[in-house]
Parts: structure tokens; sequence; C-alpha cells
């Protein structure tokens, strides 16, 4: 099977960023966003994805961390679609449920061309550290736009605000494992084509 890899730089005013990304392999991660707590996301991610992830970024942090939140999910969602080329034998659909001590995520995606982001999450706090919770909602937005996929995000509960996004990273990792997978031959779709 030919390797599902990409690569790609996106340097504007803002922001300054490398990455590279391969699919079916072990979930190895290089991750410096100048974010620490966007890194500990990052790394879930690809840990759970099984998904290798080098990332390198610089961002204009003196303003705020949503630049280099929502560059990164550019060049994450558009690396991952340029990796998954036709699509052709990919399972298409994956969901996770899962805990994190207090709190439950359950993602739900499909690699289906069209980008669209659900998002139902009321953390209990403002900031996780330094980290605006809102960025969160930011980053699975651009993600799915440039990855052409939709994603449907549910905390239904949860009190630390920390466990809640741990597990709603880690619950994307697992349903883009699923999702990616090869399993068949032809694009899952009666269309022909995602």
């Amino acid at each position: 099977m030919k390797k599902r890899t990409a690569k790609l730089t996106r340097k504007t005013k803002e922001t300054d960023i490398k990455l590279e990304l391969t699919l079916d392999s072990a979930g190895q991660y290089d991750i410096d966003t100048g974010i620490g707590f966007f890194d500990h996301m990052l790394s879930h991610l690809s840990k759970h994805s099984k998904m290798d992830l080098i990332i390198k970024a610089k961002g204009d942090l003196e303003v705020d961390n949503h630049h280099t939140v929502e560059d990164v999910a550019i060049c994450l969602g558009t690396a991952l679609n340029d990796a998954l080329g036709d699509k052709k034998g990919i399972r298409r659909y994956g969901h996770s449920s899962v805990p994190m001590e207090d709190a439950l995520a359950n993602v739900a995606i499909d690699i289906s061309g069209r980008p669209f982001c659900v998002f139902n999450v009321n953390f209990r706090t403002d900031k996780i550290g330094d980290f605006d919770v809102q960025c969160i909602e930011e980053m699975l937005r651009s993600l799915a736009n440039f990855g052409k996929f939709n994603v449907h995000v549910n905390v239904p509960y949860g009190m630390n605000s920390h466990h809640m996004a741990e597990a709603i990273f880690k619950a994307l990792g697992q349903a883009m494992a699923m999702a990616t997978e090869i399993i068949g031959t032809d694009v899952p779709s009666t269309k022909g084509i995602l």
C-alpha cells in the first residue's frame, strides 16, 4: 500500500508553520506550537489517531493563541485531506466515546468532502491555564473545513475543563483512526467520489 503522508508549510503575517503528517503509523509526535496546552492536546490526537505528526509553529502569541491555533488546524486539515488522496478504501465514518475521569466526550466524523462542525460543549471555565477554551471549537471548525469532513462533538457532562478537552482530543483521535482506516478498495460513496 502506498504510504499516506503529507508535508506543508504556511507563512502569513501572523504565523509560520511547518507540518508533516503520516497516517497508518505509530502515533509518534514532535510538536511545538509555543502553546503548551495545545501541544498537549495535539499529542493526544496524534497518539490516538495512530498518525505521526511533526508540527513546528511560530505565531503572534503576544496577541493571543487564536491565530496560531487556527492556522495549525488549517495546516493539519489540509495535510490530512492531501494524505487521504482519492479516499479509495477508507472506512469513511468514525466514532468514539472517551471518558476522562469526570468527563465524557463523544465524537463522530464523516470524511465526506462536506465540512461541518457541531460542538455541544459547555466548559466550566473560560481558560485552561492561560489557554482560551473558545480556541478548541475554532480549531475543530478549521480542521473540519480544511480536512473536508464533518465532525460532531458532544460532551454531555464534565466538571474539569482540562479533562473535558482531553477527552475531546482523545475521542477525535480514535474516531480519525477508525474513519481513515483502509478496509476496501473502492470509494465508500454511491456518488463514486468523496
